[in-house]
């Protein structure tokens, strides 16, 4: 009698299996992140992907604000752009560095009348890189703080940051969950998370806000990789661990864009798909202004592009 290993059953029942994407419902919410673009040729770039991601009609879109303010301006064109020339609503980053509460209120005003009603609430990292967060001394001191003061100028929609492997900063998974817990009860209708590489790293986090009382919602943050040295330099800012399995399958490709992007696009909408068979119906993109991964993982999950949307946006 032959004897089969635990491998060899497995990999029996991978080959058994459904077909991971096989007629997905396709009840899945989307919300895409953009950074604004410092060129001509890179808002080129930004709007292309804006046109080709519209069309599977995301819940928002949401533009970043550089360390200290950087990219201030141009957040606050690119987001009043899209708010004004798409269908699409819009979202701005909004930080705590370096600004006093009375420069943050005339930011928020004018995000309002420029009719943007979504606001990313952020505490924001420090200009230098690796230096220690300081509030301005007339500022506010953390995300929840400023989540209470945006609620105080206007009912603005807040999205807030949630990081599943812990802030780099907490002192504890506790106090990290309790810091959570004060931005929704300031009034946060959201959180997004960081990027993560594993869905286990999801759902323990998810569970352990569930137990600390967070009731809203928990959106995961998807980084489909394109650019595999910035990534390992993202995750070490923000604590996010690359598996070893996952840092192996992009060994070689260093000079095969078009292979690491197949690769990252795979191992994204894996990930997604074990999301959803969680229970996951809402996503949220790191597109770093490119569209194709990101569009390629919806597709997966059964959001189909609208075609009268499609045809507006060529």
């Amino acid at each position: 009698m032959t004897r089969v290993s635990l491998n060899q059953l497995e990999e029996a029942r991978r080959a058994l299996d459904t077909p991971l994407f096989a007629d997905l419902a396709g009840d899945a919410a989307v919300s895409f992140e953009f950074f604004p673009p410092k060129s001509d040729k890179m808002e080129e770039t930004l709007w292309s992907a804006i046109q080709t991601l519209a069309p599977l009609k995301p819940r928002f879109v949401s533009v970043t604000y550089g360390a200290g303010g950087s990219t201030r301006e141009r957040t606050h064109h690119t987001v009043a752009r899209i708010a004004t020339e798409t269908a699409i609503p819009a979202a701005a980053h909004l930080t705590c560095v370096e600004a006093s509460k009375a420069e943050i209120e005339e930011i928020a005003r004018a995000y309002w009348a420029a009719g943007v009603r979504h606001i990313v609430a952020l505490r924001g990292d420090p200009p230098t890189e690796g230096a220690t967060f300081a509030p301005h001394p007339d500022g506010y001191r953390n995300a929840a703080e400023l989540v209470a003061g945006l609620k105080a100028i206007h009912p603005f929609e807040i999205s807030v940051a949630a990081y599943p492997e812990c802030h780099p900063e907490a002192a504890s998974i506790e106090a990290d969950i309790a810091n959570l817990r004060a931005k929704f009860d300031a009034g946060a209708t959201r959180a997004i998370t960081q990027f993560f590489f594993t869905p286990e790293a999801y759902f323990r986090f998810c569970d352990r806000a569930r137990a600390a009382g967070i009731e809203g919602e928990i959106v995961p943050g998807i980084l489909p990789v394109s650019n595999v040295a910035q990534t390992r330099k993202f995750a070490g800012m923000c604590g996010a661990a690359i598996p070893a399995w996952m840092d192996r399958l992009f060994e070689g490709l260093d000079d095969h864009p078009a292979t690491r992007q197949l690769v990252a696009a795979t191992i994204a909408a894996e990930m997604c798909r074990r999301l959803y068979a969680g229970g996951v119906r809402q996503f949220h993109f790191y597109t770093l202004n490119r569209a194709e991964l990101s569009f390629a993982i919806c597709h997966l999950l059964g959001l189909r592009a609208d075609a009268k949307a499609l045809e507006n946006a060529a």
